[in-house]
């Protein structure tokens, strides 16, 4: 199954809670942090809803 890496880059201060919320629900705490997540309808809403926060790297299936 394929994975995201998504990494925190900008911080969340002046954005709705909502956006917060979700940073904080993809497991991002700190900036420059980066998490695996498995590519799922799901984590893709999640991150397409913070996507000027966040960078995405696509991993190969294995």
């Amino acid at each position: 199954m394929a994975t995201l890496q998504v990494t925190y880059r900008k911080s969340a201060i002046g954005y709705r809670q909502d956006q917060k919320d979700t940073i904080r629900k993809l497991g991002l705490r700190r900036l420059n942090q980066t998490v695996e997540h498995a590519d799922t309808p799901t984590i893709r809403g999640m991150i397409y809803k913070v996507r000027h926060l966040v960078d995405v790297k696509e991993e190969g299936s294995e």
